[in-house]
């Protein structure tokens, strides 16, 4: 938070010259339904830390999270500091309209255009935190076993509503079986009692349960073989288990649109370099996994792709990571946050210069002589 020294160049000495980093002012929030508090706090505490006042608006699918913040927040901070909003979506079309001084968006591409139309008319620069096809990349020779237990664990927290969840699985074709396998055992370790196991979650409401149905049905209809991982379908409690499907093709849905659910699909490669290629050709996403034990092939290939964040032989951990800067790139977003990066979002970095008594340029103003001449001549050899 000290003002840093900055270097001057040799024709401004003995001038001085330094950053520094000052609040913006006031923060817009906007968290989404999945991780309700996580969302809303992580970007409270950056931009607090720079020195703002902060202004949250809470998703309207988890009204109670927001009650409950917005009293917590009330009891910690006076309301000139930090204010906890609740409302439906009229509420978040005139919150994303205001004057703020930066705004932070967290939720679909979709929404984030809107986001960042209602934004423009305020010149309010944004951070966006959308989301994307993130891929699940297993290299030949990773143990499929080894590949499908980490991926299985990112997929199912939070029953797939992660925005940094593995959205697909690109494989050797020889490793399908053992995957899915593996993949089950995984499910049935997990979540022993299936998708009515306590620690599973539920889909967070009708129309998104719908919605996922509709599409695994789809896709059934179009060619995909349905490998559930668990147990039927519940209506009532919205529980939906663990879904691989293979044979999928890239016209069905579940391949164009971000899944946000328990549905995995799993395509398989003859050459690595066509795996490689189907993901670069593709919208830049928020997060890509890879499997590998080869760290020459690792190197390049995290050379020749783009991500948000990456985690190599696992999944979601990078998001853990404080000294990390966490962000979307293209169509899964833009701009960073977390840790020392959040601060620097929520922070106007002034650059600052401080004049000499003396200064060699004083040579160089009109009305120009031979000093000037020489002095520029100088200069510019």
């Amino acid at each position: 938070m000290r003002p840093q020294r900055a270097g001057v160049s040799i024709w401004f000495q003995p001038g001085r010259a330094r950053i520094v980093k000052q609040p913006l002012g006031v923060v817009g929030v906007i968290a989404p339904w999945n991780y309700p508090v996580l969302l809303a706090v992580a970007p409270l505490v950056s931009a607090l830390a720079a020195g703002n006042r902060v202004m949250i608006k809470m998703s309207e699918l988890t009204p109670r999270t927001g009650e409950l913040l917005a009293r917590l927040m009330r009891g910690a901070f006076s309301d000139d500091r930090v204010t906890v909003f609740n409302g439906g979506v009229d509420l978040a079309r005139a919150f994303a309209a205001l004057p703020f001084d930066h705004l932070l968006f967290t939720g679909s591409t979709a929404v984030g255009r809107q986001v960042m139309a209602a934004a423009a008319p305020n010149l309010t620069p944004v951070t966006l935190e959308l989301g994307g096809k993130s891929p699940a990349l297993v290299a030949p020779g990773y143990p499929p076993d080894a590949a499908a237990r980490r991926i299985m664990w990112g997929k199912c927290l939070n029953a797939g509503q992660t925005c940094i969840a593995p959205d697909y699985v690109l494989l050797p074709e020889s490793a399908e079986s053992a995957f899915v396998a593996a993949a089950r055992d995984e499910v049935r370790r997990l979540y022993p009692s299936g998708a009515a196991s306590a620690d599973y979650s539920a889909i967070v409401s009708d129309a998104h349960y719908r919605r996922l149905t509709a599409w695994a049905e789809e896709a059934r209809q179009q060619g995909a073989n349905l490998i559930p991982l668990g147990d039927g379908l519940s209506d009532v409690s919205r529980k939906m288990p663990p879904v691989i499907l293979t044979h999928v093709e890239d016209g069905m849905r579940v391949m164009q649109e971000e899944i946000f659910g328990p549905l995995l699909p799993v395509r398989t490669y003859a050459h690595f370099d066509e795996a490689l290629a189907y993901i670069t050709a593709r919208p830049r996403p928020l997060a890509f996994y890879y499997f590998d034990e080869d760290r020459a092939r690792t190197r390049r290939v995290l050379e020749r792709t783009v991500a948000g964040g990456v985690t190599v032989n696992d999944t979601i951990l990078h998001i853990g990571q404080v000294h990390l800067p966490f962000g979307g790139v293209g169509a899964s977003g833009m701009g960073v946050y977390h840790g020392e990066a959040g601060f620097t979002t929520f922070s106007k970095r002034t650059g600052v210069f401080v004049q000499s008594r003396w200064s060699v340029l004083g040579a160089a103003k009109p009305p120009y002589g031979r000093l000037a001449e020489r002095l520029l001549r100088w200069m510019v050899r």
